[in-house]
């Protein structure tokens, strides 16, 4: 006879929405920092790429702490009945992201503005590139395990942070090495890209599934 997974066990749950909430005050913590770098250097180098980067910390922060507020519930009823309203307030930051960055973008390459080099951008990329990846795949896995997609969709968003410091990252190297001034609005334009992708996954509801309930449940990839 094939066993019948019911999901995690009532006290299995309550240890992974603890491990969300803990990872979840950890993003907060480091994207507050690395927002106020982020932009207060974007704005001295005049770096569409830094200040979309650093609107993008602003943005990981509206989105964990909306998790914060999901999973502040003890009750397992009420965090699900949280998620949808979570998952709006994350793809809502990811367009609105998108907007800012795309209309920066182009204006800096019309002419307006030529962005200067920057090493405390430089080193904040690497530093992200460094962290992130980590960060998202402890709350990936606890998100999945617990069937919870805005957990997940956070995760997407501390994820792509990852990918946006490595763009961001080239950008501003070819910018400081090679004077190619135009790769930082072109790095932004990305951003702003993948910020749409992630923005229209979350809305959806996409990026994780319920935990297997009986024979014909489905199991997050």
């Amino acid at each position: 006879m094939t066993a019948i997974s019911l999901g995690p066990s009532p006290a299995r749950r309550d240890a992974l929405a603890r491990r969300i909430r803990l990872l979840v005050a950890a993003t907060i913590a480091y994207n507050v920092i690395e927002a106020a770098v982020a932009l207060t250097a974007g704005t001295i180098a005049s770096s569409s790429a830094l200040i979309g980067f650093g609107l993008d910390s602003v943005v990981e922060v509206s989105s964990a702490t909306a998790v914060a507020w999901q999973f502040s519930a003890r009750d397992h009823a009420m965090r699900e009945a949280r998620e949808k309203a979570a998952l709006r307030i994350i793809a809502v930051s990811f367009f609105a992201l998108a907007a800012y960055v795309s209309v920066d973008a182009v204006r800096a390459l019309a002419g307006d503005g030529e962005a200067e080099r920057s090493v405390t951008g430089i080193a904040l990329a690497a530093l992200s590139l460094a962290i992130m990846p980590f960060l998202s795949a402890a709350q990936r896995r606890a998100g999945r395990e617990l069937g919870s997609a805005s957990a997940v969709a956070d995760a997407k968003q501390t994820l792509l942070c990852t990918y946006l410091s490595a763009v961001l990252l080239v950008g501003l190297l070819l910018n400081a090495l090679l004077g190619w001034s135009w790769a930082d609005p072109v790095a932004a334009l990305a951003i702003a890209v993948i910020a749409v992708k992630e923005g229209r996954d979350a809305w959806r509801g996409r990026g994780c599934c319920a935990p297997a309930a009986g024979a014909g449940g489905t199991a997050c990839p």
